[in-house]
């Protein structure tokens, strides 16, 4: 196993002594549109760059923090999970019940929360692994399954007013200034950091993405940790259930319906393939900030809603459309960044 292990670390070995050009290429994309957007308002509204609107802008990006980086696991180890909206607001409605219903305390109300985003992963993985269910249908069908028990266990009710510390989760802040949702998320990706490059879940997602075949024959438990990747995905689509049920101080069986769409696509436009093999929980964080960002432009500039979803479709685009355009010439592998250096050098 030792062996197996080291193998397997030396694809990160030899990422880690790149040179941070080349390393970090896959979010190039998104950072030049987070600088042209950046620019861009400058210009029209500078007003957008307030301390306020920032933190707007943290405490928006917060849930798909927190889902973005189990979901960078899942998808790099060749995986997708369409259920996770559902997971949450099933999660919520459930606590939210123990709580006003059975006289709960919270804590023990989000304790029951994330078991049931544990129950709910499990079972995803399960019906994956088991019943060879492509991830695609397995999490859509799940999807339909804990989006009817929501709305079966809350009956159309809104379920609202919530004690302490839930709505400090959701709306609370630091210092007065720093929004806990966005604490919570961070803290969740630099977990995640740590995860995906220095153990073995981490380790094993990536060779798992890149060559199932081959990572079963080195003698990883491909089945085991599929279900160990949705079960995190379970667990954290819990907690943003519950951030969201703070949030808003209340919840509803039709809460949290976008959650999934707009979480793979910070993920994969911050640089995580969707065939699987290749991540970055720092792309996840640029990518979750470039949509909410983009998303807190247009409702700065009072564009309608439905722009706010053009505008998200055709970054996803061009993101993805980048990432396949390095694959297709070969191109974003090691010294792609001094190659593209030494071609901006001769344009000079």
């Amino acid at each position: 196993m030792d062996a197996q292990a080291a193998a397997l670390g030396q694809p990160q070995s030899r990422l880690r002594t790149l040179p941070i050009f080349d390393r970090y290429i896959n979010i190039l994309g998104p950072l030049v549109m987070i600088m042209l957007l950046c620019l861009v308002m400058a210009i029209v509204e500078p007003n957008y760059f307030r301390i306020g609107n920032l933190m707007i802008i943290l405490q928006d990006a917060s849930l798909y923090m927190i889902v973005g980086m189990a979901m960078t696991i899942v998808i790099t180890g060749r995986g997708i999970d369409l259920s996770i909206g559902a997971v949450a607001t099933l999660a919520a409605i459930i606590m939210a019940m123990l709580i006003k219903d059975h006289g709960f305390s919270p804590y023990a109300g989000m304790a029951a929360a994330l078991l049931v985003g544990l129950a709910c992963g499990t079972a995803n993985g399960l019906v994956i692994t088991r019943l060879h269910v492509p991830d695609l249908i397995a999490t859509l069908s799940m999807d339909l399954v804990y989006r009817g028990l929501a709305l079966v266990l809350a009956a159309g009710a809104v379920l609202a007013r919530f004690p302490e510390p839930i709505p400090f989760l959701g709306r609370g802040r630091i210092l007065d200034l720093v929004p806990m949702p966005a604490v919570i998320g961070l803290i969740v990706l630099a977990i995640g950091y740590v995860v995906y490059r220095f153990t073995p879940l981490g380790r094993y997602a990536v060779a798992i993405g890149g060559n199932e075949e081959a990572a079963t024959l080195t003698g990883i438990n491909v089945a085991r940790h599929k279900i160990y990747h949705y079960m995190l995905m379970g667990a954290l689509a819990a907690i943003a259930g519950i951030v969201l049920t703070g949030r808003l101080n209340a919840i509803q069986a039709t809460s949290a319906s976008g959650l999934a769409l707009h979480t793979i696509a910070a993920v994969v436009v911050g640089g995580t393939s969707l065939f699987g093999g290749r991540g970055s929980m720092v792309g996840t964080l640029v990518g979750v900030l470039l949509l909410s960002m983009v998303v807190n432009a247009l409702v700065t500039l009072r564009f309608e809603f439905f722009w706010q979803q053009v505008a998200s479709g055709i970054i996803i685009i061009l993101a993805v459309g980048f990432y396949s355009y390095l694959q297709r010439r070969g191109t974003a592998g090691p010294g792609f960044g001094r190659r593209l250096r030494g071609l901006v050098g001769g344009a000079r």
